[in-house]
């Protein structure tokens, strides 16, 4: 599929408002999924026994869907890189309880977002408009050419940034 947009990164992005549960629920779940690629997120959120999970889950599959239909990026390269939760408005309720008294009951609600972006194209924007925040290359893996090695700690780290574990040829 084609790109639809050239940004130099690009990102796509889904947010739930009013979800009914607590937020401190939601970002313990949050937390186990950011910065991590887009199926491996899939997974955890499968696999995790919390309530909050689905929500959540149905989320992430909805900002992979808007990157790959409005921006034409592949699932397969995409990963978390912001998941946010916010307070949202709490309802009130009033339980009756003994003597004509009553206790109040606080319904939270939250909002979600999930921002999902194409690891390669974040990684080449990084190089080119903020090369202070890339890491610069240590000196140990400058290639010696002295050395004949099968493969070099250069080459192996330079592979690495290149495919990265989100390959899956």
């Amino acid at each position: 599929m084609m790109r639809k947009d050239l940004t130099p990164y690009v990102q796509a992005a889904a947010v739930g408002q009013n979800i009914r549960m607590s937020p401190d629920k939601a970002r313990i779940i949050i937390d186990q999924i950011r910065y991590r690629p887009y199926e491996e997120a899939l997974m955890i959120l499968e696999l995790m026994p919390y309530r909050a999970a689905y929500p959540i889950y149905k989320l992430v599959y909805s900002a992979a869907a808007n990157a790959s239909h409005n921006k034409g990026l592949n699932k397969a390269k995409l990963f978390v890189c912001t998941a946010v939760v916010n307070e949202s408005t709490t309802v009130k309720k009033f339980k009756p309880r003994a003597r004509g008294r009553s206790y109040q009951i606080k319904r939270r609600t939250c909002n979600i977002t999930i921002v999902l972006r194409d690891i390669f194209l974040y990684r080449d924007y990084l190089i080119k408009y903020h090369p202070s925040s890339y890491p610069p290359l240590p000196e140990k893996y400058i290639p010696n050419n002295n050395k004949d090695t099968k493969k070099s700690k250069w080459e192996k780290w330079t592979q690495w940034l290149k495919w990265g574990k989100w390959n899956k040829s």
